[in-house]
């Protein structure tokens, strides 16, 4: 790999890397979501921003998108109920609430906010789309136009981004789906960004106005 691709994909990768390890660290989240808010974020602008761009093509469509998987996302439990997601198949589904705690924590709030709208929806489209998604077809990744379709890589994409969101893998697979499709429509990384970013905002709306702490977990 030459020096200049080890740099970017630095870019695309490390924030993701930083955000899923220290998922492992023993900090109570109060702790846990301030800190790693703060480390993500400046991971993203001392080694992503070269790469970054935040200028959508398509604005409005990638917010009607992201509207769109905030619906599909919590449709099957309204429609369905919450038993919905304790068959054996969603691995016996959410064991627990939100502790109670946390629901009045207004710092663990904020970083969780902030850390679904702000930062989450960068360092996963770099790493799902930007990233994996052309390595899949060329290690050699810049060769790779971003948006290029291929299936192998296609659906590789949406069933690991299904398989890092538990016993939520079936909207996860298709969101990853969606988003897979977006990329290639669009060509452009903001505009997943965006679409991304909605539906974690109206999704942390839904959870705090209508208390459905199990999305948080």
């Amino acid at each position: 790999m030459m020096p200049s691709t080890r740099k970017t994909t630095a870019g695309y990768v490390v924030p993701f890397l930083i955000y899923i390890g220290m998922i492992a660290l023993p900090l109570p989240p109060g702790i846990l979501f301030p800190v790693r808010f703060v480390l993500v974020l400046s991971s993203i602008l001392y080694f992503s921003r070269p790469y970054l761009s935040l200028k959508p093509s398509q604005p409005l469509a990638s917010i009607g998108v992201g509207i769109a998987v905030f619906l599909i996302w919590i449709g099957p439990d309204v429609l369905f109920g919450p038993s919905y997601r304790h068959s054996p198949i969603f691995f016996s589904g959410p064991q627990s609430s939100l502790n109670p705690t946390l629901q009045h924590n207004y710092v663990f709030l904020t970083f969780r906010v902030l850390s679904s709208i702000v930062t989450v929806p960068i360092l996963e489209e770099l790493f799902w789309r930007g990233w994996l998604m052309r390595w899949l077809i060329d290690q050699e990744f810049l060769k790779v136009p971003l948006g290029t379709y291929k299936a192998a890589a296609f659906w590789l994409v949406a069933i690991l981004f299904a398989s890092e969101h538990g016993s939520y893998w079936d909207v996860g697979l298709l969101t990853g789906v969606i988003y897979n499709f977006w990329v290639i429509r669009t060509k452009n990384l903001a505009d997943c960004i965006l679409a991304h970013s909605v539906t974690n905002a109206v999704l942390a709306y839904y959870v705090l106005a209508a208390g459905q702490w199990n999305y948080w977990l």
